[in-house]
Parts: C-alpha cells; sequence; structure tokens
C-alpha cells in the first residue's frame, strides 16, 4: 500500500489555509490529522468543508503537534511572523510548507533557512502561480530555448484588494473595521501590495532567469491617505544583461482569475531571439519569434502529478523526489527576498540601492 502522510495545518492568518487544506483533503495519499489557530472561529470553515472531528482542532500549537505527530505542518501566519512559526515548529523535526511571500525580511528568511536545516526536513515557500499550467508552459518554452536567452521579465500582479476574497476565492465585502484590524494592512506585520505581491514577480522571475540576481534595485510606493501600507508599488531591477520590472497593485479593476483587468496581471518575457506572453489564468502562451515575428498562441501544457499542487509536489519530494532548485526552494526564493528587501529599502529613501545582501 502507499505511504499515508499526515498533514498538520497551523496559523490562519492567510485565506491561503483554506486552498492549501482543501488540496491535502483530496490528495489520496494524505490525512488532514490537526489544525490549529487561537482564534475557533477562523478555523470553523475548514473544520465543516474537510469533515474534521473535534479531536483534530487545536488552538495550542505545541498540543497539536505533539498529538497529531503530522509529517509535514503547513503555515499561513501573518508575513512579519513567519520567522517566529518557522523557529516553533521546526522543534518538532517536521517538513514545513510556508505559504508566499518568503518572509518580512532577509534576515528573518535567513533564519527560517537555519532554524530548518537543523532537523534535516524540507523548508519551502508556496507561490500559488508556481502551478498555473501557464507558467509551467512559460518556464518549459525558456528550457527549450524559443526566445533565447532571457532579458526582461516584466510582471503585473495584484487583485481588487485582499479582503475582497476568501478561501476558495469566495467574494465578501468586508467592513471599515474589519480593513482597520487586518495585518495586510499593518506595516509591523508585514502588510502592504508590495510585500503580498512583488515576491512572485521577485521569485519566479528568478526562476525564469536561472537564478541570475539584479545588481541594482529602484523602487516607488502609493498608497491611499490614512493607510500605513502601500497600495502599489512599482519596482526595477538593474541586472547585467538588462532591465526587469515587477508591478503590485492592490486595486485592480477586476480580479485575475475572475476577469482580466487591464493591464492584464502574468509576465512578459523578452529574449535574445523573441518574447513570451503568460498571463495569469490564460489557457495559451502568447510567443513570438523571428519565423513568426507576427506572434501565435501555443495552448498551455496539461500538468501532470507532482506539480499540479504544492500538496501533491511536497509529499513527491518528501518521499525521495527531486525538490527542484525553483520557486520553493529557500535558494531562489531568498534571491526573491533580497529583492523584496533591496525594493522596500528603496522605496523608504527613494533612491536607486544594490542588492541588500
Amino acid at each position: 500500500m502507499a505511504k499515508q502522510w499526515k498533514i498538520a495545518g497551523i496559523n490562519f492568518d492567510h485565506m491561503h489555509m483554506g486552498d492549501l487544506l482543501r488540496r491535502a483533503h483530496v490528495h489520496p495519499q494524505a490525512e488532514i490529522v490537526g489544525i490549529c489557530d487561537e482564534s475557533p472561529a477562523r478555523m470553523e470553515n475548514a473544520i465543516h468543508a474537510f469533515g474534521l472531528p473535534q479531536d483534530r482542532v487545536f488552538t495550542d500549537f505545541r498540543a497539536c503537534l505533539e498529538k497529531s505527530r503530522p509529517d509535514l505542518v503547513i503555515l499561513c501566519p501573518a508575513t512579519a511572523e513567519h520567522g517566529l512559526w518557522t523557529r516553533q515548529v521546526s522543534e518538532f523535526g517536521v517538513h514545513i510548507l510556508v505559504e508566499k511571500p518568503f518572509a518580512s525580511s532577509l534576515s528573518e528568511a535567513d533564519e527560517m533557512i537555519a532554524a530548518q536545516k537543523k532537523t534535516g526536513k524540507l523548508l519551502a515557500i508556496n507561490w500559488p502561480t508556481r502551478w498555473a499550467p501557464v507558467c509551467i508552459t512559460a518556464r518549459r518554452l525558456i528550457d527549450e530555448g524559443a526566445i533565447g536567452s532571457v532579458l526582461n521579465v516584466y510582471h503585473y500582479g495584484g487583485n481588487r484588494g485582499p479582503l475582497l476574497h476568501r478561501a476558495d476565492k469566495v467574494e465578501v465585502n468586508p467592513t471599515p473595521e474589519e480593513k482597520a484590524a487586518s495585518w495586510f494592512y499593518q506595516r509591523a506585520r508585514g502588510g502592504g501590495s508590495l510585500m503580498d505581491y512583488a515576491g512572485y514577480g521577485a521569485t519566479l522571475g528568478t526562476w525564469f532567469q536561472n537564478g541570475r540576481q539584479p545588481l541594482e534595485v529602484t523602487c516607488v510606493t502609493d498608497g491611499a491617505p490614512g493607510l500605513e501600507v502601500d497600495e502599489h508599488s512599482i519596482t526595477v531591477c538593474r541586472y547585467q544583461h538588462g532591465l526587469s520590472r515587477i508591478e503590485t497593485r492592490w486595486g485592480t479593476f477586476t480580479d485575475p482569475w475572475t476577469l482580466q483587468p487591464q493591464p492584464k496581471c502574468g509576465y512578459v518575457i523578452c529574449g535574445t531571439q523573441g518574447t513570451l506572453a503568460a498571463y495569469d489564468y490564460a489557457p495559451e502562451v502568447r510567443l513570438q519569434t523571428a519565423a513568426h515575428p507576427e506572434g501565435f498562441d501555443i495552448p498551455v501544457d496539461e500538468v501532470r502529478a507532482p506539480f499540479q499542487d504544492p500538496i501533491q509536489y511536497m509529499l513527491h519530494a518528501i518521499d525521495g523526489g527531486e525538490f527542484e532548485r525553483g520557486p520553493l526552494h529557500p535558494e531562489i526564493a531568498r534571491i526573491g527576498q533580497q529583492i523584496i528587501d533591496s525594493a522596500a529599502l528603496s522605496a523608504r529613501e527613494k533612491r536607486t540601492v544594490t542588492l541588500v545582501e
């Protein structure tokens, strides 16, 4: 019989916990053995959605880990608490999947890497669009040399606002009080569109460029009066080989998973021999080459296991499969964090900065 893997979800600050638990719930070799949050109310949807008995529901993470003894722990805390929760959970010697972004700072990311390295277990950072067929197809085309060497990566990412949807993209209408209380709008807890979305362009952009790092970073941010975090950011990265741009936006006209806004969310990647456009949720990649400068569409690849979702991939890696040097790998995600730290520093000091080390 195939091995059954035990999974626990700890801290429900980020609404993506529900999405990740759903992936565990439907995986034939996974079992949700525990969920934990200090607020029982935040776990109610998961309890009902996945039919969890009360003896698998906890408000104390240590009790959860000691009693459920999971193989893999999903962490979804506020960004500024990723380091704290990774250190606490690593003491139990389990594999850890942290929902994006990596951390609120490079030093915090390094603490997470060091804490988990002591255990010999995997630390992975989940970027949801890593599993999108359009991104997987774009990476394959780059690997095949369809556009030559990558010169520029342009990413535009965002949504109408972080509180306008919950797990499974269920739309909601938050009250002003909910917005004021949300960690998404608190600087000290890692809030803001730059922290929320720039990691996609920085981390997947690094993947598309095979780990190359920028030399300099320039960032400008903007937000509504009275907010302590940004709702819009534009970051320019200068590499030895050219410029790339990362733009984040809370306040797009529509959510890209429902209707693509203008500008479209996703990637445009330019190379020495062509260009490609890989827009979020699109059924095709648009490719330009010297032979076809007018451009043509390539249907997205049919994605097969274990690359259909992060739970599938993590269980594959835990079971001895390759843990690729991609967006989930701390080595690539750390470069993404360097870019984010550099962008935040640039925005604060209103100047171009060298890449933060």
